[in-house]
Order: structure tokens, then sequence, then C-alpha cells
């Protein structure tokens, strides 16, 4: 883009990730166990210490949104993904991608959160625990879907 005085501006550009790490993986109970195992494989493999704060809120994460992708975003025949980037912050972003593009509904409240006998409505509650930030995007256009994500940044 060009300035009055001719000089040029720069776009912001959104940070790239220094590591990626992403698959595809069923819609079963099989596949959100996958996403929990690869997801402290990756950490580990990143170097971060698996007894550590951050990864341990990141395998909490992963299982929550995995499970949640499962028993509420299942479209036959599709799969969800599971997306890792720690960036050169140090920030790890977790994104979560189902085949459904409705909106999740909002975290459980306090009384539902403390009823023993629920068996459902904690799982947004742990994520906004545990997470610095998070959301949900979602895509109404072919092929839909929704990604939820959350994003740790680390204790020193």
């Amino acid at each position: 883009m060009q300035t009055d005085t001719g000089a040029t501006a720069k776009v912001a550009q959104p940070a790239t990730p220094a590591s990626l790490f992403t698959q595809l993986l069923s819609t079963t109970r099989r596949g959100a166990r996958m996403a929990r195992l690869l997801t402290e494989q990756q950490l580990a493999d990143w170097g971060l210490p698996l007894e550590g704060d951050t990864a341990q809120n990141a395998v909490l994460i992963v299982a929550e949104l995995a499970a949640n992708a499962v028993r509420h975003g299942r479209v036959p025949g599709r799969d969800f993904r599971l997306t890792l980037s720690l960036g050169p912050d140090d920030v790890l972003r977790i994104e979560v991608t189902d085949a459904r593009a409705e909106r999740l509904p909002e975290p459980a409240s306090p009384e539902i959160s403390r009823d023993p006998s629920a068996e459902s409505g904690r799982g947004l509650l742990i994520v906004a625990a545990l997470a610095d930030s998070w959301g949900v995007d979602l895509s109404p256009e072919p092929p839909s879907h929704k990604t939820v994500w959350a994003e740790l940044t680390p204790r020193h």
C-alpha cells in the first residue's frame, strides 16, 4: 500500500506458529483418546515438561474438546481435526474442529456443575477455567464446521 509520501506501509500479518501439529481423528471414543495421547506426545516432542501446568492443562482441554467433538459434533463419514500450535512467544493454541456448525451451548450454570448426578455440562467450564482465552469459530460455508480453540500462556 502506498502512502502520501510514497513510502510503503507494512500490513500486520498474523504470527506464524513456530511449531504446528495437525491430525484428523475419527469421531469415536477411540479418536478422542488418541487426541489426548497425541497431545501428550507432541508436547513432549516440543520440550514442554508433561508434569508442568501448561502441558497438564493442555491435555485436559484437548480431552474435553475432543469428547465434545465426538459427542456433539459427529457427522457420519466426517472426522474431527486436532491442531496444536506453539508460537514464537510460547503461547500454545489448541483447536478442535468438528463437522457441525452449530454454536456450542454456554458453559453450565454453577448449579449444574455442582450437581454430582449430572452426567455432562462441565466440559466448557473446565476449558474456561484452564485456558487463558478460548472461543468458538463457526463456518456455515460448505463443508460446514465449528472450531473450538483455547490458548495457554506459559507461566515462568
